[in-house]
């Protein structure tokens, strides 16, 4: 008899603290890697830390980090904070994310993610009973290995 594994998802919650990006990412990874998932911890980590950062640098209280496979062989990863504004890049006005100047030292990390999404998202959550409200920031990612890559004759 086969025996399918439960979905599963995970959330983290961290204080607003320096080194909470860091432990989320070093979760992601071992996450990712018990759930035989090893190829799409790059792209997932990479998403997963500019949504912290923003989270840590532009918000006051806590946030936390979701995985959840999707049915569609994707990957999300999510992000929560206490702040319900929602940035340019993941508003659905259609104002497209405007370009960081050449020589800025930031700016950039909602241009990776929308870059190594397959598809991103927001959820502005409203206050109700134990709810904390805020936004929920999300980006999608495959989770299908990649086929091996055709090695060329010596």
């Amino acid at each position: 008899m086969a025996t399918v594994s439960p979905p599963w998802a995970y959330t983290l919650h961290l204080p607003h603290d320096p080194h909470a990006p860091g432990i989320a990412r070093a979760t992601l990874r071992t996450v990712l890697a018990a759930h035989g998932l090893t190829h799409a911890i790059p792209t997932a980590e990479l998403m997963a830390s500019e949504l912290l950062t923003n989270a840590h640098l532009h918000t006051a209280g806590p946030y936390a980090l979701r995985l959840r496979p999707m049915e569609s062989g994707r990957l999300r990863v999510a992000v929560w904070d206490t702040d319900p504004r929602v940035p340019p890049g993941f508003r659905a006005d259609g104002v497209p994310l405007a370009e960081p100047p050449l020589d800025a030292e930031d700016g950039r990390g909602l241009h990776l993610v929308r870059a190594s999404a397959d598809s991103v998202g927001v959820s502005v959550l409203r206050e109700l009973g134990a709810s904390k409200g805020g936004k929920l920031l999300w980006a999608e990612c495959p989770v299908a290995p990649l086929p091996p890559s055709i090695s060329c004759p010596r």
